[in-house]
């Protein structure tokens, strides 16, 4: 059990924590949560004995094994599995004593050890935590060396999983991670067996992950039972509550400040005045519900355009002459079209953006563009390459150079940067408020396309809340990278899958992404080419025993109608511009082209409605 006891604690003068209590039981699985900046990060800290608070107390039962990722990723020429199996101290020094113990008695005691660590396994459970953050059986035979620090945090993070602490310590465990490996994470969460404490901004895993929600609020924790949704209707509802009190109160008190001053000189109610004047000294004040200021994000509004916004006809991309990232692409991007790129970090989902965002050419194939088409491009890695120097006011003006700084202000503060931060230098900035700055930075020009690589990452959740709603409210199209489970399934309605050096669309929902994610990481993952095939037949059979399920008649349903819909709506966009009698003033050309637009959409939307017809009659048949 973690108990803390009236802990406080203050950095550089700041109190992050005062008086601070919290109990978590045994064996229980908590998310630590709250503002940026509000002092989580710290408390973890206290808790593993890195920092020492002010005064009260952090108590944690004798020899109980606390766990935190190492600040330092691991490097140098040990292979990615030794590294991880190293991290189990215990069972790495019985194993070298081992090697040269004599003593019959000793070594006995050893290998009786050793069993009870159960560290015949220890191989087997490395490599399966491996797999599941990304790493195949080839890569965990490479040196640490070899991989980036982004990659090199993983392996921290699977020596610190590997090891199986009595208390886990985490921090933002998924900042380094894709969607196929917080998918792994969230499932393995829920199978540990110890207690956990996790700092996240990602809902999904708050929901799904942990059984307890710490909140830090205005230096103090309070604890409340399920997860983050759990927890927000929770705080609700005790926040109304407490303004309802007060109301009351201030209503009480109110009348009886009103009888002591018109009775508390009068002879006949004196007493009653006085009686009720000490009544009112000891009556407790309750506090105002303090309500927190709520982040708003506007992306400006683009220009219609006609469908198709991109066509892709057997296109392959890359960076190296003869040797393409991603081949055979033959898709398209309409206007309002909601797209998430599913796959595995290094699969090529950035090669795709970077592909539509026109920064990379097709090494083959054709790709064709809508005239006017603007796109938008945030790329996490962007952050590193703003002028720490400059104050946001100068980059907005800098990008945007045509805008007046009246302009540029009033963009930016659509992003949550007020007049205070954006006159302060980027360098002072936090990383969510970086990260706002570069959406803000890439939508000046109102692009019809919005890119967005992994956006919410430093985001709070807050800010990943008015980010949904930003999209949302978007007219234009957008494509979404992202190990956000929440934010793909509020924001898109479609899924290109990036695997096996292809670039196709993924026949399901995001549940049906997850399972199939567990599944092949409970498996062991992929056992080379050969077994890469097997699954392929056996994918390509399944769905010819499965098509008639009502489940999977009832999606095909759904999303016949969604394409109908979204045909009707590009087609009556295109028609209202052939109405515009100001079109008949542009070339010959550019008239037949919008003709062309409206025969190509016609004839699409009369597919669609054949296809929802035979699907609806299939969904009837299997329903009756």
């Amino acid at each position: 059990m973690l108990t803390i006891t009236d802990l406080t604690c203050r950095i550089a003068g700041r109190p992050l924590l005062e008086g601070a209590s919290l109990t978590l039981p045994a064996g229980h699985k908590a998310g630590l949560i709250g503002r940026n900046g509000t002092g989580k990060t710290t408390l973890l800290k206290l808790i593993a004995g890195d920092l020492h608070g002010d005064s009260g107390e952090i108590r944690l039962p004798n020899n109980t094994r606390v766990g935190r990722i190492a600040q330092e990723a691991p490097s140098g020429p040990q292979s990615l599995l030794d590294t991880v199996l190293s991290a189990d101290t215990e069972r790495q020094s019985l194993l070298d004593e081992a090697e040269h113990a004599t003593d019959g008695h000793r070594i006995a005691e050893i290998h009786q050890r050793l069993h009870e660590l159960d560290a015949h396994s220890a191989p087997a459970r490395a490599g399966a935590i491996l797999h599941g953050l990304g790493f195949d059986a080839e890569a965990q035979q490479r040196p640490c060396s070899d991989f980036s620090g982004g990659w090199r945090m993983r392996v921290a993070l699977a020596a610190l999983l590997f090891q199986a602490p009595d208390l886990l310590l985490l921090d933002e465990p998924t900042n380094h991670l894709d969607l196929e490996a917080t998918l792994w994470l969230e499932d393995f969460l829920k199978r540990y067996p110890h207690t956990v404490l996790l700092v996240s901004h990602d809902r999904d895993l708050l929901n799904r992950a942990v059984d307890k929600i710490v909140h830090l609020h205005d230096r103090k924790l309070t604890i409340y039972t399920g997860g983050y949704d759990d927890f927000e209707r929770a705080r609700r509802e005790r926040l109304a509550l407490q303004a309802a009190a007060k109301a009351k109160q201030d209503a009480q008190r109110k009348h009886m400040q009103a009888f002591i001053d018109r009775f508390r000189y009068k002879a006949s109610k004196a007493r009653q005045a006085q009686s009720r004047l000490k009544a009112l000294a000891k009556m407790e004040p309750i506090a105002a519900v303090a309500e927190e200021r709520g982040i708003e994000f506007h992306f400006p509004e683009p220009e219609e355009l006609a469908p198709p916004l991109i066509v892709m006809d057997n296109v392959a991309v890359g960076y190296e002459p003869g040797k393409p990232i991603l081949s055979r692409i033959g898709l398209r991007l309409d206007p309002d079209e909601r797209i998430a790129l599913l796959g595995a970090n290094g699969n090529g989902k950035s090669t795709m953006a970077k592909l539509l965002a026109g920064r990379l050419q097709p090494m083959a194939g054709e790709i064709r563009r809508s005239r006017k088409l603007k796109v938008g491009y945030f790329a996490q890695h962007q952050t590193d390459e703003l002028d720490l120097d400059a104050t946001p006011l100068l980059s907005m003006e800098r990008a945007a150079p045509n805008l007046t700084p009246e302009k540029c202000r009033a963009h930016l503060a659509q992003f949550g940067l007020d007049v205070l931060r954006a006159n302060t230098k980027v360098g002072s900035l936090s990383g969510g408020e970086k990260a706002r700055l570069l959406l803000a930075l890439m939508s000046h020009g109102a692009p019809n396309i919005l890119l967005l690589d992994e956006p919410s990452n430093h985001l709070d959740i807050d800010s990943r809340q008015a980010l949904v709603q930003a999209i949302n409210e978007f007219s234009g199209a957008v494509v979404l990278i992202s190990h956000d489970p929440h934010l793909i399934e509020l924001t898109v309605d479609r899924f290109w899958l990036v695997k096996d050096g292809l670039c196709r669309q993924f026949d399901g929902d995001l549940a049906d992404y997850r399972d199939l994610v567990l599944a092949e990481g409970r498996a062991g993952g992929d056992r080379g080419p050969r077994e890469r095939e097997r699954r392929e037949v056996r994918a390509e059979r399944r769905p010819a025993s499965t098509q008639q399920q009502p489940a999977d008649l009832k999606r095909q349903l759904e999303q016949s109608a969604l394409a109908v819909d979204k045909l009707s709506q590009a087609l009556a966009l295109v028609e209202r511009k052939l109405a515009d009698p100001a079109l008949y003033n542009e070339s010959a050309e550019t008239i037949a082209e919008w003709q062309r637009k409206h025969a190509d959409v016609a004839r699409r939307l009369s597919d669609a409605e054949d296809a929802w017809l035979r699907a609806q009659s299939a969904f009837e048949r299997a329903d009756a």
